[in-house]
């Protein structure tokens, strides 16, 4: 066995900072005043972790978004392909984060803490105006300082279309941003390596605070994560093909295994893109020239399980675990954070982590619990991306579909040894589009 702990796997780190958190919790928590005692000496390092997250995420998420809409500028006969796939994305994580609510909100996972919950703390409602006022703020500087994630999204958004608008002019501020968003990236994965001496303080302060038996729940909280992700695998899916599609779901499943299976047991979009881009191709039979386009940016901005449903059921779950109330206003903000705040996640490392803490804040709800969720967070990866690469699959079979890029004989037919060559196959009915728009950098 290794000893060099700085050696293994991040999530072999994971795992021991948080049995080591778990157990120095419960030592304190014996001692007798836990509370005290992690308040002097847990609590501030685990707030300056937290805060590190915080400060990342805005300026990462105005960078990608940025990048994102001006790297459209380039776009000509394929419009109308980028634009179907970014709406069917969009769509498709919205029904993720329906679903996670509406499970999250069945099993109550964060209930049954009642320590904890007789700790709730005051939060004032959530009004439709104050929500139009977070999308469209009067004040950007302030909006990135106070954390208006909503806010620089909207703002982003029209920053990019200004900057493809001017034309040439634009591309060199535009590269400018994309180096931004290169050292944000950089800068991310710094504070997720962080993430082992993180979890230890911010689970041991919850354990010295409350006693080991405060662990209990996450068994709920797992279980509602895979209710969530397999009814959105094995029901909103197949539906959407069957219906919009008009391929059978069935069929689609069992080409697209082998890259399920890959990313559940990888928990990797990133790692599982070359085996999902020769599934889509030689398996299910979409048009080279596309999935060569979309699987890669869904590879980066597509994650209905890290983006989606983990944080819709995690804001659930950290909501009845504090003793916060939520109205109607605070869950659709819950679901325009998940759905949108993808677009600002994708390609970074730990994007579940990052979509996380835009849900939390976006809705006011403490950080802090972030680190108790940590202590499962790789059991919960490994369905997470499997949703996810299931629905970086599902999307471009929908738009191809519609566009008359799908080989139905190489769907339908026999399928070959993925590490064979190219399938051949014949024409599609429609030409492929000449260019394609660059998807974004992971």
């Amino acid at each position: 066995m290794n000893l060099r702990v700085w050696k293994w796997q991040f999530w072999q780190q994971i795992v021991l900072s948080l049995v080591l958190g778990v157990i120095a919790g419960a030592l304190m928590n014996n001692l007798g005043d836990g509370e005290k005692i992690a308040g002097n000496w847990l609590d501030p390092f685990g707030d300056v972790y937290v805060s590190l997250l915080k400060v990342v995420v805005v300026p990462l998420v105005f960078a990608a978004i940025v990048v994102s809409v001006g790297r459209l500028r380039n776009v000509g006969s394929v419009a109308r392909l980028t634009a179907k796939t970014l709406g069917w994305f969009v769509a498709t994580s919205a029904i993720a984060t329906a679903i996670g609510l509406a499970v999250g909100l069945i099993i109550e996972p964060g209930k049954g803490l009642g320590k904890l919950a007789s700790e709730s703390t005051e939060t004032d409602a959530v009004t439709w105006t104050q929500v139009l006022h977070n999308l469209f703020p009067s004040n950007i500087v302030k909006a990135m300082s106070e954390g208006n994630v909503l806010g620089v999204v909207t703002f982003a958004v029209l920053f990019g279309a200004a900057l493809v608008a001017i034309g040439d002019r634009g591309e060199r501020l535009t590269g400018l941003i994309d180096d931004l968003y290169l050292v944000m990236q950089k800068v991310v994965w710094w504070v997720v390596r962080l993430t082992p001496i993180g979890s230890f303080f911010l689970i041991g302060s919850v354990v010295a605070t409350y006693g080991p038996s405060s662990l209990s729940p996450l068994a709920k909280f797992t279980g509602a994560i895979y209710l969530a992700v397999a009814i959105m695998l094995f029901v909103g899916y197949p539906v959407l093909l069957r219906v919009f599609g008009r391929v059978s779901p069935l069929t689609f499943l069992r080409n697209s295994w082998p890259a399920i299976q890959f990313g559940f047991v990888s928990s990797s979009s990133l790692a599982t893109l070359p085996i999902a881009q020769k599934v889509q191709i030689e398996r299910n039979g979409v048009q080279t020239e596309y999935a060569s386009f979309a699987q890669p940016l869904g590879a980066t901005i597509k994650f209905d399980g890290c983006g989606a449903i983990y944080p819709a059921v995690a804001a659930i779950f950290v909501a009845q675990y504090t003793g916060v109330h939520l109205g109607i206003a605070d869950y659709a903000l819950i679901a325009l954070a998940a759905v949108i705040g993808q677009l600002g996640t994708g390609g970074t490392p730990g994007p579940a982590l990052v979509a996380l803490t835009l849900t939390l804040t976006t809705v006011g709800l403490p950080l802090q619990a972030v680190g108790y969720l940590i202590a499962i967070d790789k059991v919960i990866d490994m369905a997470r991306t499997a949703l996810n690469v299931t629905g970086q699959l599902t999307v471009p079979v929908l738009v191809a579909r519609s566009e008359g890029l799908l080989d139905e004989k190489v769907f339908n037919g026999r399928k070959g040894d993925l590490t064979s060559g190219p399938t051949e196959r014949p024409a599609p009915a429609e030409p492929a589009p000449k260019t394609a728009p660059k998807p974004a950098t992971a």
